[in-house]
């Protein structure tokens, strides 16, 4: 996306932050808040068919965060398929559960352990 728009500012790439002018920096936030009026093509934006306006947009910083987060909390909302994984903690898209993506302590199986622990109380009740 940062050759693009460069390429649509008609900038020199190996140009530092430093060396810009004051119209150079406005032009390349013009062409980050619509790279589509400036020939940018739609699949190199961030946020592909907005819920709100149908658009594809390409948001920065903050707002990108903000959008996902309403994009989630909508999901959750609406009780589809994403929705009911992101609010059970789960994977989302498709990928393996058996063996990936636990969390806590108990990771795996720990039967040693376990018959050790069995072995000892059984002796301490004999004893």
């Amino acid at each position: 996306m940062s050759n693009a728009i460069v390429k649509a500012a008609d900038l020199r790439s190996d140009m530092r932050i430093g060396q810009l002018t004051t119209g150079e920096v406005t032009t390349i936030e013009d062409v980050i808040s619509d790279p589509a009026k400036h020939g940018i093509p739609s699949w190199m934006t961030n946020h592909r068919r907005d819920i709100d306006s149908g658009r594809d947009l390409h948001l920065v910083g903050a707002d990108l965060s903000l959008k996902i987060k309403t994009d989630i909390d909508f999901m959750k909302d609406i009780r589809s398929w994403k929705g009911i994984r992101h609010s059970l903690g789960l994977k989302v898209r498709g990928q393996r559960t058996k063996t990936t993506g636990r969390k806590g302590k108990a990771v795996g199986v720990q039967k040693k352990v376990a018959i050790a622990a069995m072995r000892a109380a059984s002796q301490a009740k004999t004893e």
